[in-house]
C-alpha cells in the first residue's frame, strides 16, 4: 500500500526567521515527512529509553514542552501533553454510537491510552486488548502512568499476540465493538488495513457491531482512507464514516479514524446524545458537539472514493 514515508532525522539546519537564526540540531527530535514537504519538531531535553524488541526500535525521549515522548521506528506514537486527543477520538465516538457496548476489543494500543478510555464506559463488561510487543506497554507503564490506571481493572484483558492471528482464530460474534489502535501501515500493522483483516473483523462482531480504526491524516493521507473505505466495503461492511480531529505531534496537526457499520440498519451519524451529554466521567476533548462536530466532512472529502 502507498503511504507517505514519515522517519526521524537529526538535522543541522540554520534558517533566519525574522532576523533571528534558529537552530535545528541534536537538541531536537524531527520527523520528516518528505513526500508532503513538511516536517515536525520538538525540542528534546533527555533520551529517557531506547529498547530493540523483537518487533521494533523503541525509543522515550523527555522533551521541554510536550513531557515525554514515545518514538517506534523513528514514528512519533504519543506525547503526555496532547495524546488525550487521539485516545478520546478513537474510542467515545464508536462507543457511543453502538447500543450498548459490553465487549470491547483493541487491537494495538500497546500504550493502554485506548484501554483506559474504554474502560471509563460502564457499560463495557470486557475489554481485551490485543498488542504484539509488550515491550510498548512495560515502557508506558514507566513512562506514561497516567495512561495505564485501568490495566488492574477486573475488567481488562491485556495480551501479547499478533492480532492478526487473534482475529483469524475469533469466534464469530465475540465483539461489540473492535478499536484498531494501530501504527502506520507498514511493518507489523500492515497487514491491519487489508480486506482480508477486515472480513476477519466483521465475522468477529456481534449484530450491531461497530469497527473503528485510526486512518491517518485526511491532509497527507488520502490514498490510505480511500483504500481503507473500499477494504472495509469489501469486506461487508455496509457504511463507513471518517471522523476528523486535531492532533499536533502528528503530520500535518490533523488526524482521523474510521467507523465501519457490521449492519445496515446502524446508522453511524447517530449516537446516544443523552448518554453521551449525561457521562459520569471527564473527558479533555471528547463532548457531546465534539462528536456531532466531527461527523461533518470537510468539502474537499466529499470528491473522494468512499462509497
Amino acid at each position: 500500500m502507498p503511504f507517505i514515508m514519515r522517519r526521524r532525522v537529526q538535522l543541522q539546519i540554520q534558517q533566519v526567521l525574522d532576523g533571528v537564526v534558529m537552530t535545528v540540531d541534536d537538541n531536537w527530535f524531527t520527523e520528516v515527512c518528505s513526500e508532503a514537504g513538511s516536517a515536525f519538531s520538538l525540542r528534546i531535553k533527555d533520551k529517557l529509553a531506547e529498547v530493540r524488541s523483537d518487533y521494533q526500535l523503541i525509543e522515550i525521549y523527555a522533551t521541554e514542552a510536550f513531557g515525554n515522548l514515545m518514538v517506534i521506528d523513528g514514528f512519533v506514537m504519543l506525547s503526555s501533553r496532547d495524546n488525550f486527543l487521539y485516545h478520546e477520538m478513537l474510542t467515545h465516538p464508536a462507543l457511543f454510537s453502538h447500543a450498548r457496548p459490553e465487549r470491547v476489543l483493541i487491537i494495538g494500543g500497546g500504550d493502554c491510552g485506548t484501554l483506559q478510555e474504554v474502560l471509563k464506559h460502564d457499560t463495557v463488561l470486557e475489554a481485551w486488548q490485543v498488542d504484539i510487543d509488550e515491550q510498548v506497554t512495560r515502557l508506558a507503564e514507566r513512562y506514561f502512568p497516567e495512561l495505564c490506571t485501568a490495566n488492574d481493572d477486573p475488567r481488562a484483558r491485556l495480551h501479547f499476540d499478533d492480532g492478526i492471528q487473534w482475529l483469524k482464530d475469533a469466534r464469530a460474534g465475540s465483539y461489540d465493538l473492535i478499536i484498531v489502535d494501530s501504527t502506520d501501515p507498514i511493518g507489523p500493522a500492515e497487514g491491519l488495513f487489508s480486506a482480508g483483516f477486515f472480513r476477519d473483523c466483521h465475522r468477529a462482531l456481534s449484530a450491531g457491531g461497530i469497527l473503528v480504526q485510526q486512518s491517518e491524516s485526511p491532509l497527507f493521507h488520502r490514498h490510505i482512507i480511500e483504500d481503507m473505505h473500499q477494504a472495509m466495503a469489501a469486506a461487508g461492511f455496509v457504511s463507513r464514516h471518517t471522523l476528523n480531529f486535531p492532533q499536533c505531534v502528528y503530520p500535518s496537526g490533523w488526524w482521523s479514524a474510521t467507523m465501519a457499520a457490521r449492519d445496515a440498519d446502524t446508522d453511524l451519524n447517530r449516537f446516544r446524545n443523552q448518554d453521551c451529554a449525561g457521562r459520569h466521567f471527564a473527558t479533555r476533548y471528547y463532548n457531546e458537539a465534539i462528536h456531532q462536530a466531527a461527523l461533518a466532512q470537510p468539502e474537499f472529502m466529499g470528491t473522494w472514493n468512499l462509497a
